[in-house]
């Protein structure tokens, strides 16, 4: 990236959307969409809510908050002194449930309180039960219990959409071409293609210039070349 007038970027913060309008459904998670959707028919009450990284579990996650009231907490942020407060919620979301250790028995306590009161359980997760990381028995078996639904990576048509929209969000305007580039050379995640649009919009301000394949071109060759390091 050799251009040799560049502008300072200040590196405002952009705020990522949780809506329910926000949400882009494809085939990769319609059913998952679906399924929280439909959460009032969950048996019990509980349901889990697994895919990879960057799958759209934390939007989904949002978006069921939203219309059901619903308290947020992180799986390894769940203490004991904690359960009291957090059982007393109309609804509860558990988020990266396995990402880090946690506190099992006080999460344990927490899922039987919510399970006795009858209280809307909703539980993220990168890989099923068995691949969690979960050593209570006793917490693994109440988990299974729960309804399941399943994320997949994003297929092209949706990262294409999902590109289209964030570049919008961030008022650029990126032709039909340069969208087409940078969908079939990123990793097929939200996240990843949050992160690169985040990167063409600091290097297009830096530039002063609008967001154009070359462009996109020296910004993707920069983190295939940190990539391998």
């Amino acid at each position: 990236m050799a251009d040799t007038a560049r502008q300072l970027v200040l590196d405002l913060p952009v705020e990522t959307r949780f809506g329910r309008e926000d949400f882009l459904v494809g085939p990769s998670n319609a059913a998952a969409f679906a399924f929280v959707e439909a959460w009032r028919d969950w048996p019990g009450r509980l349901a889990r809510l697994e895919g990879p990284p960057g799958s759209g579990k934390s939007h989904l996650a949002a978006i069921w908050a939203d219309a059901t009231g619903a308290w947020t907490t992180a799986a390894q942020d769940v203490a004991e002194e904690d359960v009291p407060s957090l059982a007393d919620a109309s609804a509860l979301v558990i988020e990266d449930l396995g990402r880090d250790r946690a506190d099992e028995a006080a999460l344990f306590h927490l899922v039987n309180i919510l399970r006795e009161r009858g209280v809307p359980l909703l539980v993220t997760a990168s890989s099923g039960i068995d691949e969690s990381g979960i050593r209570t028995p006793d917490l693994a078996s109440r988990l299974r219990l729960a309804a399941v639904a399943r994320l997949g990576p994003p297929d092209d048509e949706l990262i294409r959409s999902v590109l289209v929209k964030l570049f919008t969000d961030r008022q650029l305007a990126v032709d039909h071409g340069t969208v087409e580039y940078v969908a079939t050379r990123i990793e097929r995640s939200f996240a990843r293609a949050r992160e690169v649009v985040a990167e063409l919009d600091r290097e297009s301000l830096s530039r002063g210039r609008r967001v154009t394949r070359q462009v996109a071109s020296a910004v993707m060759a920069v983190h295939d070349e940190g990539s391998q390091d």
